[in-house]
């Protein structure tokens, strides 16, 4: 059973990049391996809710970690392409959008953590999670961390991982779908993307139909 831990950190707490000291300290304490989950695609109208667990190795932590969002295209390619070859172990999960509106994002995007968790190839002793929220069913230690992909450098590898995966991912979508856009917004609520919904309605599984706009329609 997971043992709920969680931190609210005030702004100037909050390094200037995120660093390993949550999983040194856990080390020391015996909760090791240390896991880092995130996920990417919690906003869009469009798409899954991309999850990534990432286990580093201490000794081999990739240079430049960071809030994916923080970084640039060029730079979360790189550090995708060093994070798979340094880490100990790497996992994603995705859930779908027709499992979103079936239940809500909070709740995809927190199972999504958990399967990427229950992937790993290594299994943690302790799994730090960014948000409030600790992923339900985990079967080890968890803590949520807030901000974690600032303060974290397992959960920045997380971030970095799940966003190049989610964003790949829309860009193989934009070849089938080729009235929306997807490769320049990966399913965000732009201007060009909701022209395209006005123009050629909602592509069925991949629009999130319990989302504005196509919730307030369905209610008119």
């Amino acid at each position: 059973m997971a043992r709920p831990r969680s931190d609210s950190p005030l702004l100037f707490d909050l390094p200037v990049r995120p660093d390993f000291r949550m999983e040194l300290a856990a080390e020391r304490e015996g909760l090791w391996p240390v896991c880092g989950t995130d996920e990417a695609g919690r906003g869009p109208l469009a798409g899954p809710v991309v999850a990534a667990a990432v286990i580093l190795d201490p000794k081999r932590i990739p240079k430049g970690l960071d809030d994916s969002k923080r970084m640039t295209h060029g730079e979360r390619e790189t550090l995708f392409d060093e994070i798979l070859k340094k880490a100990l172990a790497v996992s994603v999960a995705s859930v779908s959008a027709d499992s979103i509106d079936c239940s809500d994002i909070r709740k995809a995007s927190l199972e999504a953590m958990c399967r990427a968790v229950t992937l790993l190839a290594v299994e943690p002793k302790l799994v730090l999670a960014d948000g409030r929220d600790i992923p339900p069913g985990l079967k080890c230690d968890g803590k949520a961390v807030v901000k974690g992909d600032q303060r974290s450098q397992s959960i920045a590898a997380a971030s970095i991982i799940a966003k190049v995966t989610r964003d790949r991912m829309m860009s193989r979508t934009a070849t089938i779908h080729v009235s929306y856009g997807f490769e320049v917004h990966m399913g965000y609520a732009t201007v060009r993307h909701r022209t395209a919904i006005e123009v050629h309605g909602p592509a069925a599984r991949l629009h999130r139909l319990s989302f504005a706009p196509f919730r307030l329609d369905a209610a008119e």
